[in-house]
């Protein structure tokens, strides 16, 4: 962008840019907006113009962002935000706000999480909205970055250990996380499996036929990882990517599955499933909240974090690192 198109640009085509990304939908851009397709369209062919890019392409029933368009968007989401920070400064009243939060979790634990962060909006931010989007990944944070999500809540055992190496080196970390609470991880079948009476042992569990839940599709997971560590192996003859799914497939099958054991009530189906512990040490599964820094000091944003930790805990907590 050259100094004659900077100094004519509407910021108004900014806003515009941000909520396209966002949704990647132009109809769905203008809703939020209070504006009309056309109105939106125009924008972007303005900003096109500016820039010297399409910005973004039709594809399926949304539009997909050009390359150039990922790499304007974290800059340009930025600087609307520390501009409307810079205007609109003070306290979040939940009362009174209108804001709308994008998370992204497995199923299981939306199961935990969203009964009671919605009685929290009901009482004390009834004008708050969220937005559900299912994990499909251990590293969520090319969501965050790019702002397709404002948390995100799940295991991230490989991204935790990485920043916590390289916290040790910044003074301002661009990703920040807080422990919500730790998983239990139980074998799951129908109850009218033959391994649903009695102890299950090593030998009964790997030669049985198993269904794994992966959000990535990769048929090889943590338990996977502790089997091999003792010269052992299962047989998956089944992979899918939401909890919810493997505990309908196990109720009509002889396949086990390992599934977190506060999301059985949440099936409605537990009085039909039977579930053993694992006959093998697994690593403790830790369920933890991601953002971005330039989140971290919102105050929208760290109410909606302490909310999250309402649901879990009976002391509201500071969630700042």
């Amino acid at each position: 962008m050259n100094e004659l198109n900077f100094r004519t640009l509407d910021l108004n085509l900014l806003r515009v840019f941000d909520e396209v990304m966002v949704e990647r939908n132009l109809t769905r851009a203008a809703h939020n907006l209070a504006t009309t397709q056309p109105a939106v369209s125009n924008a972007l062919r303005r900003l096109r113009e500016l820039v010297g890019d399409d910005l973004v392409r039709r594809s399926g029933y949304g539009v997909e962002p050009t390359p150039l368009a990922l790499t304007l968007w974290p800059t340009v989401r930025e600087a609307l935000r520390q501009l409307r920070e810079s205007l609109a400064p003070g306290v979040f009243d939940p009362a009174q706000a209108q804001n709308h939060f994008v998370l992204a979790m497995a199923d299981a634990t939306a199961s935990k999480l969203m009964p009671g962060l919605v009685n929290i909006l009901g009482h004390e931010a009834p004008g708050v909205t969220l937005r559900v989007l299912p994990l499909v990944t251990r590293d969520p944070r090319r969501m965050l970055e790019s702002g397709e999500v404002d948390l995100a809540i799940g295991h991230f055992p490989g991204v935790l250990a990485e920043l916590g190496a390289v916290h040790l080196q910044e003074s301002t970390p661009r990703y920040m996380w807080r422990r919500l609470y730790d998983g239990e991880y139980v074998v799951v079948m129908r109850k009218g499996h033959p391994l649903a009476q009695g102890p299950l042992t090593l030998d009964d569990y790997c030669a049985a036929r198993h269904l794994l839940v992966s959000f990535s599709g990769r048929p090889f997971g943590f338990v996977d990882e502790a089997l091999a560590a003792v010269s052992r192996q299962r047989r998956v003859v089944l992979t899918v990517n939401q909890f919810f799914t493997a505990g309908e497939v196990v109720l009509s099958s002889d396949l086990l599955t390992v599934l977190p054991r506060h999301f059985l009530g949440s099936t409605g189906r537990e009085s039909e499933l039977a579930h053993r512990p694992l006959p093998l040490a697994v690593p403790d599964v830790h369920v933890d909240m991601l953002w971005h820094r330039q989140s971290h000091g919102l105050s929208a944003h760290r109410w909606l974090r302490e909310a999250l930790w309402r649901t879990v805990s009976e002391t509201p907590l500071d969630v700042g690192p």
